[in-house]
């Protein structure tokens, strides 16, 4: 199991999150934030810190809103485990789940 990021998230990217990963494991596409379920050490340090309240542990992420968990996991897939978002900045490509979503209205 894992942390995954929804819907709230797109076109927000508030970065709290990130902050408090304690293995950088958080990644940022150019419309949302996505947790690299292959480095999640499921620690839990992200959800709380959440201001739209995107994170979810995977089991418990709404049903509306599921479809995230399988774009989470496939975001992670093609990046592997490259040991930490940081270096790597803003990735050039969302999940095409989110790059086809219409634009969200502000939080």
């Amino acid at each position: 199991m894992t942390y995954v990021i929804a819907l709230p998230c797109v076109d927000v990217k508030d970065r709290a999150c990130v902050d408090e990963c304690p293995i950088d494991c958080i990644y940022e596409g150019p419309r949302m934030l996505y947790v690299n379920t292959e480095e999640c050490i499921d620690c839990g340090a992200c959800e709380p810190a959440c201001p739209v309240e995107a994170i979810y542990f995977e089991d418990d992420t709404p049903d509306e809103w599921r479809e995230f968990t399988t774009a989470n996991q496939e975001f992670s897939a093609t990046l592997g485990t490259p040991g930490g978002a940081a270096r790597l900045g803003v990735l050039p490509n969302d999940h095409p789940l989110i790059a086809a979503l219409p634009p969200q209205p502000p939080a």
